[in-house]
């Protein structure tokens, strides 16, 4: 374990055996791990990095990303700040917490021993199976044997002489590596709100986004929860069943539609197995990857009837159907989207008893599907139970955390638990945690400061040999299908680069230039770049971050892959090579 735990590529094993006595045999192990090259032999760190490539990160993206090296023989290591792999479902493990697209579209594809061997027990996998899976993938491909964990990135350093990476750690550790790539995440960034007083709480308290390993007991407790997103509205679901009292602060409603969830027989995963071809298939052809086309008829193509009729089917469905397969039109026409969102509005109506609550419930700041919408089990019937309470913070805003709970503008609560699910610093706000200093020691900071400009959400020029999964103004929605994607393309970028001898890969200024219009204008006419979320860079609790952005590709995934595809066609042309 000592030897996993060292940063350094190299360690030899000296087995020691000393004379048997009394008929044991008594031996040691003794494990001497060497210094940097750059501690014994100086001159060789200038051109000789530890590793070809260190990735920041162990969740999904990470962990494929090591695979897919390692198979190319490439030097790969992979730097985690948690103690275990899982990324997203390491962190976010509160109650409740779950996928919103299908399990058996969001697993891995690579490997058709590793979808041959795994179930799933639910359509819509919890936290807990899904944290299994990801322990399964790393214990099936000995990842583990190449991460170092509890070791948070604090900043990475671009050396020109060396055309290589060095990267520090919170702890003071360095590595060197030629190529960097960050798998840090969309949603990895917790936020929490910035009131007053939140320490002098002397209750228990929890980010969704940091959930204690050993969980919080909701029984015949107070508890407050703060935020209604979609890690709110599943702890919600969750409390609700338990505690004494749940007391919900809605700064402001969001769009919900039933998840509709159930378990998966043995039967059906067999029957699911023998598809996982057709499935993965559906996913490339789609907008986000999902399972669910948008239909190709517009709103007002349908009789009144129909459009009823379609919608009903689409509420009683599984999943993101509602919102992924909805009428083209939905998400760009102001008349459809608002006929969609008066339907949805009466849903609520009809499942909360109090038209008052209900209509707390129902958003006036935004038409349906304009924010990504948050799948529920039941979370409207929660607030027809009389342990629960719902207040509004537009109403009665929140001044401060209270030694004993929260005090509003209207009166002080006493809480046992207070739980913040106020959301994070949403796809730039991971990279804004991390010091990257590229080419003249330009901070990606200040580069983005206006608004990140990438190419293919991959490369920023005046970056060299930094890779990013999944990082801005690249292609969202079913992730994991992006991943796949991403991940496989920076392999193939390095292993072109090693076939050429390149040691410099930096995206060229014009070529971001050209993603950015193109991004934009696939921007053009969205009815949710109109809206505060974090799908437009707005978050409340962070300074300064109040003024929308355009952080997201909003077209579609198989235009998205077709560029990337054309890059690679024609040898990089995009990078600077040398």
């Amino acid at each position: 374990d000592s030897v996993a735990d060292q940063v350094y590529p190299a360690a030899v094993i000296l087995t020691v055996d000393t004379p048997k006595t009394g008929g044991v045999n008594v031996g040691a192990w003794l494990a001497v791990s060497f210094a940097p090259c750059s501690e014994v032999m100086p001159s060789c760190s200038d051109n000789i990095p530890d590793y070809d490539a260190l990735i920041i990160g162990a969740g999904l993206s990470g962990m494929y990303q090591l695979h897919v090296l390692r198979e190319q023989g490439f030097r790969a290591h992979v730097l985690e700040a948690g103690s275990g792999v899982g990324g997203t479902w390491y962190w976010n493990r509160y109650p409740g917490a779950r996928f919103d697209s299908e399990s058996w579209s969001y697993g891995y594809s690579f490997s058709a021993e590793l979808l041959e061997e795994w179930d799933w027990s639910e359509h819509f996998a919890g936290q807990p199976e899904v944290e299994r899976y990801c322990n399964h993938v790393a214990d099936k491909f000995d990842l583990r044997r190449d991460i170092s964990f509890s070791t948070r990135v604090a900043w990475a350093r671009f050396e020109e002489e060396s055309c290589s990476w060095r990267v520090g750690t919170a702890a003071g550790r360095e590595f060197r590596a030629r190529f960097l790539v960050t798998a840090i995440g969309l949603l990895s960034a917790p936020t929490m709100p910035r009131f007053e007083g939140v320490e002098s709480f002397s209750g228990q308290w929890a980010h969704t986004g940091l959930w204690p390993k050993e969980g919080i007991n909701f029984d015949g407790k107070r508890v407050a929860v703060i935020g209604t997103g979609a890690s709110g509205v599943q702890t919600i679901q969750e409390v609700a069943k338990s505690a004494a009292r749940l007391t919900v602060f809605q700064r402001r409603p969001n769009w919900c539609t039933p998840l509709h969830n159930g378990p998966i027989s043995e039967a059906e995963m067999d029957a699911i197995r023998t598809r996982y071809d057709e499935i993965f298939e559906l996913c490339k052809q789609t907008t986000a990857c999902f399972v669910h086309s948008v239909d190709s008829r517009g709103t007002f193509e349908v009789t009144p009837e129909e459009r009823e009729a379609f919608w009903e089917e689409r509420y009683a469905g599984q999943g993101f159907g509602i919102w992924q397969g909805n009428f083209r039109d939905m998400l760009k026409d102001r008349e459809a989207n608002q006929m969609m969102s008066a339907f949805v509005a009466d849903k609520i109506r009809a499942r909360v008893n109090d038209p008052a609550t209900a209509e707390l419930l129902i958003p006036k700041d935004h038409g349906f599907g304009t924010r990504r919408v948050p799948q529920e089990t039941h979370y409207y019937e929660v607030y027809n139970q009389p342990n629960v309470e719902l207040v509004s913070m537009l109403e009665a805003p929140i001044e401060r955390v209270t030694p004993t709970g929260l005090r509003t503008r209207d009166r002080d609560y006493a809480f046992d638990v207070i739980i913040y699910a106020t959301g994070f610093d949403a796809v730039t706000g991971s990279f804004d945690r991390i010091d990257f200093r590229g080419a003249g020691d330009v901070t990606l900071k200040d580069k983005w400061a206006e608004g990140p400009r990438t190419l293919v959400g991959v490369m920023v020029d005046q970056f060299p040999n930094l890779f990013m999964i999944m990082g801005p103004h690249a292609a969202l929605g079913n992730n994991p299908r992006s991943i796949e994607y991403n991940v496989e393309w920076v392999r193939d970028c390095l292993v072109h680069a090693r076939s050429t001898g390149a040691q410099r890969l930096e995206a060229k200024a014009e070529a971001v230039e050209a993603w950015a219009n193109f991004v934009h204008e696939k921007a053009q006419g969205l009815l949710s770049n109109e809206i505060d979320s974090w799908m437009t860079g707005v978050n409340m609790n962070v300074a300064g971050r109040k003024h929308r952005r355009l952080v997201r590709y909003a077209g579609t995934a198989p235009e998205y892959r077709a560029r990337c595809d054309a890059i690679a066609a024609g040898g990089y042309e995009e990078l600077q090579q040398s």
